[in-house]
């Protein structure tokens, strides 16, 4: 009897710990998550803000000027429901306008248009990676949060389902094609 005690309690004792070693890493999961959405906002925020900046700068045509502003506009006033699809339109006007390596050119020959050009550039080379590192983040969240000992357990606790962020972020191309 003793024994069986003894070894009853043991394994109780071991289940626990494996609960809670999963929980805990659940919760750096989350952790990896918020961190990166916070990344991936900022990397957008920042090609918005290029996007406007050079729109307002004078060296781009003004009907492209006008497409960027209203774009990037609209991409930094979203509201979240709306994000995904307003960061989707500053990606197709971005593409849109600087579709052509012409007008990318256009742009660096104008005074303060090589700088510019260059951070917008940046900017929208570190957007993919920067969802990427998201969507991979909820991707391994959502793996774990579907075995069945999480949800019997209820180890995620009242934290909300993970949610990737899919959006339209090719760059154009005579953007993505100079080197950084």
């Amino acid at each position: 009897m003793t024994v069986t005690l003894i070894w009853t309690v043991v394994a109780l004792i071991l289940i626990g710990v494996y609960l809670s070693w999963t929980a805990g890493r659940l919760d750096r999961l989350h952790s990896r998550i918020d961190a990166a959405r916070a990344a991936l906002d900022a990397q957008l925020l920042r090609r918005a803000s290029v996007t406007q900046e050079l729109a307002t700068s004078g060296v781009l045509d003004p009907a492209a000027s006008i497409v960027l502003y209203e774009a990037a506009h609209a991409a930094r006033q979203a509201e979240e429901d709306h994000r995904e699809v307003a960061e989707s339109e500053l990606s197709q006007a971005l593409r849109a306008v600087f579709g052509e390596p012409e007008q990318v050119e256009l742009v660096r020959e104008a005074p303060g248009g090589e700088e510019a050009a260059e951070e917008l550039a940046q900017a929208v080379r570190r957007v993919p990676m920067a969802r990427r590192f998201h969507n991979d983040a909820v991707r391994a969240a959502r793996a774990l949060r579907r075995h069945r000992k999480v949800r019997w357990f209820r180890l995620a606790g009242h934290a909300p389902f993970p949610l990737a962020f899919e959006m339209d972020d090719e760059p154009p191309v005579a953007l993505a094609d100079r080197p950084a």
